[in-house]
């Protein structure tokens, strides 16, 4: 068996305006001071691939347009939606006035490990990825319904923001999505 490499043009891929009218996956992803340009244009191409509602950018999280997140984005910061906010705080306000259900990514007491989050009643969900070296905010745990945290296994007891960002959105795109046809 051989395994031909497909070219881009063989992928069937959503244009930008097909993309804007499609079904989207009720889940926003909200960053919390992040600050690699690099970071956000890598969740912003996540959240593209499992057609995230949007990305939330709070705090110091740079906003497109901007070279260095175009860098990893490769165009992702122009198809998802995205809203800016001063504080992270405001934002998972505004998330839970519209119904949905908020998680902060940290490892905390209490925290939920991803493999074990069950849909329940939730509709919709949002997830709050935070800063690099600081993760996300006590304030901003407090204001969330729970936290889910990566099971990990090795010698580190984190992953880089966009690793964990593509990891959480794509168990998430999973868990919203259990028995839809894509």
């Amino acid at each position: 068996m051989t395994n031909r490499k497909l070219h881009i043009t063989e992928l069937e891929r959503l244009s930008q305006q097909e993309f804007q009218s499609a079904v989207k996956t009720p889940l926003v992803i909200v960053l919390d001071n992040v600050r690699s340009l690099h970071n956000v244009g890598s969740v912003f191409r996540s959240s593209d691939a499992f057609l995230a509602e949007a990305v939330y950018l709070c705090g110091i999280t740079s906003v497109p347009p901007h070279p260095e997140i175009h860098k990893t984005a490769l165009g992702a910061e122009d198809s998802v939606e995205w809203r800016c906010f001063e504080d992270t705080i405001t934002a998972v306000d505004d998330l839970k006035s519209k119904g949905y259900i908020v998680y902060a990514v940290e490892q905390a007491e209490g925290s939920i490990p991803l493999n074990h989050l069950r849909r329940g009643d939730a509709d919709r969900i949002a997830v709050v990825l935070g800063h690099e070296v600081k993760g996300v905010q006590q304030a901003v745990i407090d204001r969330c319904d729970g936290c889910i945290e990566i099971p990990q296994f090795g010698t580190k007891h984190s992953l880089n923001v966009s690793v964990a960002g593509g990891i959480v959105i794509w168990e998430l795109f999973k868990l919203l999505n259990h028995g839809l046809e894509r």
